[in-house]
């Protein structure tokens, strides 16, 4: 079964307001001995966004990712193609030669 967790690692504010404008994100998926990840970062213009800094949560964070146009299903499915090709891998590496 596979686990994907979200998370937010950092914010980007302006420091006169304490409002965000970046959002650095990953998204990570695990099944047994296989992971996945994908990261990467959402942004708002000025005033797109007005939590104060000190009142967010994670999981408001990861609403306006989602908002912004970051398709919570399809990085999903992503991640899941990922750990599939971990599981069954369709290219190889090495060399016939000097193997034991």
């Amino acid at each position: 079964m596979t686990t994907v967790t979200w998370t937010i690692s950092q914010l980007d504010r302006k420091t006169a307001d304490g409002f965000v404008t970046t959002a650095h994100w990953q998204a990570t998926a695990v099944d047994g001995e296989h992971t996945a990840s994908i990261y990467s970062t959402s942004s708002w213009t000025d005033g797109t966004v007005n939590t104060p800094y000190d009142q967010l949560t994670q999981e408001t964070v990861l609403g306006w990712v989602w908002a912004n146009g970051v398709d919570k299903t399809a990085t999903e499915a992503a991640l899941a193609a990922q750990i599939e090709a971990q599981k069954n891998p369709v290219t190889a590496t090495g060399t016939p030669w000097g193997q034991a």
